[in-house]
């Protein structure tokens, strides 16, 4: 039988029912990048039993302003091979499954057919993010999708919400138009900010992994995004509730829009 007593502190807040709740827990964590990294060992640490984690890049250097696995020695090593070995070194019996891969339509469509108790989109790039959220949602999986965390600077604007009921976050916008028109419904959580963005700090990229652009990034405004996203999880796994905003009716459609 394992040796839980590293979860002791948990078990005083959740109580031994919450633990084993979340070591019979399987959680897919997509993206792991500057939310994606800290929401996986948030889920880890939590005492999930079983993870799976996808993601196909490579630490560069531009990295190391936000995310777990990039370091100094670290540059073009696999994110999801540097976060296995650091879960596994967090929790050695956790029942761990790793992907390197970018997430193309296929692959997502097999990656569904496995049972998973919550699906995680950390995903910045909107081709493969949409890709997820459909399937998920089609799959009829729990999920909980983050929104831009680029060209923002304060974590007491985020906040969580039914896609639909998102507002101000550019992001969160285009993934509901698009979403809508790919069947998708209400019913999927996301994680979001009320900031306004710094446009000015916009850069162009060259469109590698369905990416076009991209905004300025500060150390911990991500690593909080994944906070509150892997706090979703948790607490739906435990059935705490999670307190949702709703869009304000008051707000123009050009507010909405951004």
């Amino acid at each position: 039988m394992s040796d839980l007593s590293w979860l002791s502190r948990s078990e005083l807040l959740v109580g031994k029912s919450g633990i084993d709740k979340l070591q019979n827990a399987h959680v897919l964590v997509v993206g792991l990048g500057g939310v994606g990294s800290f929401a996986a060992e948030f889920i880890c640490r939590s005492g999930v039993g079983e993870m799976t984690i996808v993601d196909g890049d490579v630490v560069d250097p531009s990295n190391r302003n936000r995310q777990l696995p990039a370091l100094f020695t670290t540059h073009g090593v696999s994110k999801a091979e540097w976060m296995a070995e650091r879960l596994l070194a967090i929790n050695p019996d956790l029942k761990l499954h790793v992907i390197k891969e970018f997430l193309t339509p296929d692959a997502c469509q097999e990656l569904m057919k496995n049972s998973y108790d919550y699906v995680m989109d950390c995903i910045d790039s909107i081709t493969p993010k949409l890709t997820l959220i459909r399937e998920a949602y089609l799959s009829g999986k729990r999920i909980v999708s983050s929104m831009g965390a680029g060209g923002k600077t304060d974590p007491t604007k985020i906040r969580v919400a039914d896609l639909y009921d998102t507002y101000t976050c550019k992001l969160a916008f285009y993934t509901r138009k698009r979403v809508k028109k790919l069947g998708v419904a209400k019913g999927v959580r996301a994680v979001f900010s009320t900031e306004d963005m710094d446009k000015d700090s916009l850069i162009m990229t060259d469109g590698s992994n369905y990416k076009q652009s991209a905004y300025g990034t500060i150390s911990y405004l991500p690593a909080a995004f994944g906070g509150v996203a892997a706090s979703v999880v948790i607490r739906d796994l435990l059935e705490i509730p999670v307190e949702t905003v709703k869009r304000p009716k008051t707000m123009s459609k050009s507010i909405i829009k951004k």
